[in-house]
């Protein structure tokens, strides 16, 4: 009955990785992708000869003997593969010109800072403090087992890893970057601090983290960006013996006897395996693919009591000039609001891809605006023509803003797209078109270092994998649970686990 061991719902990253680890461990497996190609969220488009980024701006895991980086060379990924490392993390622009360069090295970090207020020197040395202390922290160690396989001498060996970094842990794992930016007396570092990081409710260690791997130089970007980088992987699959089907969106996740043994496609194609694992959006996958039968209270809350997500809007502009000399990222606060999907904005990012050469034809950029946005809003024009128009509007007051920034700009570019959180649920079915699944703040970081559990209540043969599950996201998070899912089958069946990397 059974065409193959494991069938994987979703061909993104996690997906991607389970089914290179299965193929390690010699399960037979299928990919269902309902797009097609493969990355889900870790993608870029093309248009005109420009390449437009939807994911990645760095990578934890760039960097030889770091950590992460093991798992990239499992998947095939980082082979011959350049990465660019800022020394320059971002920078934060008032509209006075007052500046604040966030470097990657925090001695340079607090000197850049005290320069601004000498007055907030201790909070400064407090943050950079921090910063060197997470240099040593190795957050894959959080993934690198699944917890249902932990025994006493594996909880011994991580809580000895971890003991150095608990005082840490305590003081940054509970206060936010919004809340931190408080402790500051200058009005322009208060704020400034919370456009430091990817959002403002983002807890400090986590912040912390990103600027002290990118010191460590394992936070660079890949080049070629991230659908070449999801492409490695794909590659990767292919050679191990995996299979993938394109276009092949799954209507149901066919189950007899509480056992998962399937999935029927929206052409009435069935496929039967000994397990089914989901890599896809986690509502769909429990309220539609399984019909909502297999939940519990902690699910129903999950989803119910709307934990916050991320939503955003991506402008991307192909540019006919050279952007190579300015910031290749720029936060500009505004001290007069611009209004964006019916919201009031103070303040607008933006970032150029000038470093890799590939993403644009010569002598030109690609520069992307990004804003969180409220789903609601682009819900409810959807489909109606005032949809469209209305990304023409967003986007052409965001280029007349930056025209006034970089003069002239606007009559050089030749391409501009538009992606809202619809664009994001309809290519990759996420809810909400959240790009992180549950958004990482102070509330959900106890979650992020438990994980959600990757099975569902009185459902046998069924696995989650991906952001859902993992609350927080990111790339080398959602391929660990791949990698972890694996651990788990071959324990269940009494195999020892195998990775191996390719040649």
């Amino acid at each position: 009955m059974f065409s193959t061991d494991i069938i994987i719902i979703g061909a993104g990253i996690a997906g991607l990785a389970a089914g290179c680890y299965a193929q390690m461990n010699g399960y037979r497996t299928q990919i269902f992708e309902l797009h097609d190609q493969p990355g889900g969220l870790c993608t870029a488009w093309e248009r005109k000869g420009y390449v437009f980024d939807g994911c990645l701006y760095y990578l934890f895991g760039s960097g030889s003997g770091q950590p992460f980086h093991q798992m990239w060379e499992e998947l095939g990924a980082v082979q011959g593969r350049q990465f660019v490392h800022h020394d320059e993390f971002m920078r934060i622009v008032e509209p006075s010109g007052k500046t604040l360069i966030v470097y990657s090295d925090p001695d340079r970090l607090e000197q850049e800072m005290t320069r601004l207020s000498p007055a907030d020197s201790e909070a400064i040395a407090d943050l950079c403090a921090g910063i060197r202390a997470f240099t040593r922290f190795d957050l894959s160690l959080l993934r690198q087992k699944p917890k249902a396989l932990m025994g006493t001498a594996d909880w011994v060996h991580l809580s000895l890893k971890l003991l150095p970094f608990v005082g840490s842990l305590a003081r940054w794992g509970r206060i936010s970057a919004q809340e931190f930016a408080q402790e500051f007396q200058d009005p322009f570092l208060r704020r400034a601090i919370p456009q430091m990081f990817a959002w403002t409710s983002i807890p400090v260690m986590v912040g912390m983290s990103l600027l002290a791997y990118a010191h460590n130089k394992n936070a660079g970007f890949p080049m070629g960006g991230s659908l070449d980088f999801a492409r490695a992987i794909e590659r990767r699959y292919l050679e191990l013996g995996g299979e993938i089907h394109y276009c092949s969106q799954v209507e149901r996740i066919l189950v007899k006897n509480d056992r998962a043994f399937g999935v029927r496609l929206y052409n009435n194609q069935e496929y039967y395996a000994r397990r089914i694992i989901s890599a896809c959006d986690g509502r769909g996958t429990i309220f539609d693919l399984l019909g909502g039968r297999y939940v519990d209270r902690q699910l129903k809350r999950l989803y119910n009591d709307r934990l916050p997500t991320y939503s955003q809007l991506q402008v991307s502009l192909g540019i006919n000039r050279d952007l190579k000399d300015t910031p290749h990222w720029v936060t500009y606060l505004l001290d007069r609001p611009v209004t964006i999907a019916g919201e009031e904005r103070y303040k607008i990012d933006v970032r150029h891809y000038c470093f890799d050469p590939s993403l644009a034809p010569a002598g030109k950029s690609v520069a992307i605006v990004t804003l969180s946005t409220p789903y609601d809003y682009w819900q409810r024009i959807y489909g109606r023509s005032i949809y469209n128009a209305e990304q023409i509007q967003e986007s052409g007051i965001l280029i007349d803003w930056l025209d006034r920034v970089y003069p002239g700009i606007k009559a050089d570019i030749e391409y501009v797209d538009v992606a809202t959180p619809l664009s994001y649920e309809r290519y990759t079915g996420n809810w909400q078109g959240s790009n992180c699944g549950w958004l990482l703040t102070k509330q959900t970081l106890w979650l992020a270092i438990a994980g959600i559990r990757k099975t569902l209540p009185g459902l046998d043969n069924f696995y989650a994998i991906g952001q859902w599950v993992e609350p927080g996201g990111s790339v080398p998070v959602v391929a660990m649970s791949g990698r972890n899912i694996m651990q788990q089958i071959c324990h269940e069946d009494e195999k020892e686990f195998v990775a191996t990397k390719p040649g």
